[in-house]
């Protein structure tokens, strides 16, 4: 076995990190051979749930979990970490839009970034759970400048899984059969969805999206709207934001960028739009399609064509992020 992975999950003790701590030190994401420490982070008011957390973990008697450490202090939190899952921030609740949550969780990200900076290692990977998760992400990169810019990430694998399933679903195959959607820009209602170059496995040929479907109406119109509304249509049904496909979703995106995409397909991920080849503003973290090498390292696809429908909705989300990001940095100069 390998030297112990150091990872840190913070707002450990809410219903995501209930659903994902399990997965992570079972070996689901990092391998069935690597050793993991756990740092589970939170505020105080919630270490006395922490601790049953811990007493949990413990009782799963999981092989390779070497380590539990609780804790509200993100200078112990973040130390020497490889692995940084931000999963903690205020809530969305029913009815509140996301400009809302930007003033209440830019101090958690201005703190965390500064931890990360001092105490993490220079190689952490860093996911951004955390909603606004894209600007939260920009936040936690400003204030950490001692770590590559490419190493801090904001999950859209949960929408992109999301539009997967539903062209799963639509078609009649399972979702292993759907691969290469993506998802363009922010994770919020302004997101695309965009399946123009997706591929469905029939009867094993590969077939475009587009052609399998044969509803051009459907896929611009009704799609979009479903995958861009879904976290609000779970909150509404369940008065609970979505924790099981969140988790799911925080493990498909490390082990991709652990271990790297397979072969000529590629994964959504929010990362820094500096130097992207769509023409999107410089400063912004953008989810675009991404190819992952097994060195960590990944690349964002180009040279897909775009066409104006898709140009008007990347633009659209790209304007949000401009100003979710103007929002934020004036929140930390406040």
């Amino acid at each position: 076995m390998s030297e112990a992975l150091r990872v840190v999950v913070t707002g450990a003790a809410g219903q995501i990190g209930y659903s994902l701590l399990y997965s992570v030190a079972k070996g689901d994401v990092f391998g069935a051979n690597q050793p993991i420490e756990l740092l589970l982070l939170d505020i105080q008011p919630m270490l006395s749930v922490l601790e049953g957390v811990v007493m949990e973990l413990q009782d799963c008697a999981l092989p390779l979990l070497r380590e539990v450490v609780a804790t509200a202090d993100p200078m112990v939190g973040f130390k020497d970490v490889d692995v940084a899952i931000l999963v903690g921030a205020m809530p969305r609740k029913e009815g509140m839009e996301r400009k809302d949550l930007l003033a209440a969780n830019v101090r958690i990200f201005m703190t965390q970034g500064q931890a990360i900076d001092k105490v993490a290692k220079k190689t952490v990977k860093v996911v951004v759970v955390g909603n606004p998760a894209n600007t939260n992400a920009l936040v936690t990169r400003k204030y950490a400048p001692s770590i590559p810019p490419q190493n801090f990430t904001c999950l859209t694998r949960l929408d992109q899984n999301r539009a997967q399933a539903q062209i799963s679903s639509r078609l009649g195959v399972s979702h292993d059969k759907v691969r290469n959607c993506i998802i363009w820009g922010n994770h919020s209602s302004t997101q695309f969805p965009d399946v123009r170059h997706a591929i469905v496995n029939i009867d094993g040929k590969d077939i475009p999206v587009p052609e399998a479907v044969k509803d051009d109406s459907w896929l611009k119109n009704e799609f979009i709207k479903t995958v861009q509304q879904r976290g609000g249509a779970v909150i509404k049904a369940r008065k609970l934001s979505s924790a099981m496909s969140a988790a799911k979703a925080i493990c498909d995106h490390m082990r991709d960028w652990w271990f790297g995409t397979k072969g000529n397909d590629w994964v959504s991920m929010g990362v820094p739009s500096d130097g992207n080849p769509y023409g999107i503003p410089d400063g912004l973290v953008y989810s675009f399609p991404v190819r992952v090498k097994p060195d960590h390292s990944y690349e964002i696809v180009s040279g897909l064509p775009i066409d104006d429908f898709s140009r008007e909705k990347m633009d659209a989300t790209a304007k949000e992020l401009q100003e979710e990001r103007d929002m934020a940095f004036a929140a930390c100069e406040a």
